[in-house]
């Protein structure tokens, strides 16, 4: 109770201010509007300065999107979104990193997020390097992919990590959901453009949403699956008044919760 009813301050006090500063002091990051620009590189040797630093996965992948799906947009709002929650407890890097699954840098990260896993080809050498991650303590979350033909490919390519580990379905009473914020449903996010201009939730079949993982030997989760749901579009898009605020609340709770797992597990 005394969570929830942290939560409910800090959305009437932090977000209206979020939303307010992203709209008044920064440039429009939407094509086609002023003060348009083009989205900047982050530096591939981004050095963590925070206890926490968001990473994403390089891959090698076919066809469009791929791991520069929203980037860096979606990972710059999301570190924007996590400081001002958690910035009294947790030193934020001000950079989000990028970090393909050979690199030794990859072990400086606790949390790596893969967008458009659907699209994700690992080779042996991936697969083995993101494999020695994981049992080491890393903690992979997997958005932004939908219906039974992206879903078959994402499994493909995780049974090249973990061939001797299932796939198995993470009720809502597990730790993950309640480490921070208490997250009781699944909620399916939707992309921001197939919501505005369709007015769907879901895309290419993927009508029902789940969360899934694989888990080590001690039952900690190593891989969080966010399956038909696109929680990245969700961080990017918060500011934006077409886009229902239920949604980017949704992904960023779901999102601290996964991190602070990460760091806690």
């Amino acid at each position: 109770m005394f969570r929830k009813s942290i939560f409910v301050l800090i959305l009437l006090v932090w977000l209206p201010s979020m939303i307010t500063t992203v709209n008044s002091q920064r440039p429009s990051l939407r094509p086609g509007r002023p003060g348009y620009r083009s989205p900047r590189v982050i530096p591939e040797n981004t050095v963590p300065n925070g206890e926490f630093t968001f990473a994403r996965l390089k891959y090698d992948s076919y066809g469009w999107g791929g791991w520069t799906t929203d980037y860096p947009k979606a990972d710059e709002q999301f570190i924007f979104g996590l400081r001002g929650w958690v910035r009294s407890i947790m030193r934020i890097s001000d950079n989000p990193a990028a970090v393909a699954p050979t690199d030794k840098e990859l072990f400086r990260y606790p949390f790596v997020y893969i967008v458009e896993p659907g699209q994700m080809e690992l080779s042996k050498e991936d697969a083995d390097g993101l494999r020695e991650y994981l049992l080491r303590g890393g903690f992979m979350m997997l958005d932004d992919f939908w219906g039974e033909y992206e879903w078959q490919h994402v499994r493909e390519q995780l049974y090249k990590i973990f061939p001797e580990r299932p796939i198995q379905e993470i009720p809502l009473n597990h730790s993950i959901f309640h480490c921070y914020f208490d997250i009781d449903e699944v909620l399916q996010v939707p992309n921001f453009h197939n919501y505005v201009n369709r007015g769907r939730t879901h895309e290419k079949g993927g009508i029902v949403p789940q969360y899934l993982g694989i888990m080590d030997e001690t039952d900690r989760i190593m891989v969080f699956i966010a399956r038909n749901a696109d929680n990245g579009d969700a961080w990017e898009w918060i500011d934006d008044p077409e886009y229902p605020l239920k949604y980017g609340l949704g992904a960023y709770r779901l999102g601290m919760n996964l991190i602070f797992y990460s760091m806690t597990h």
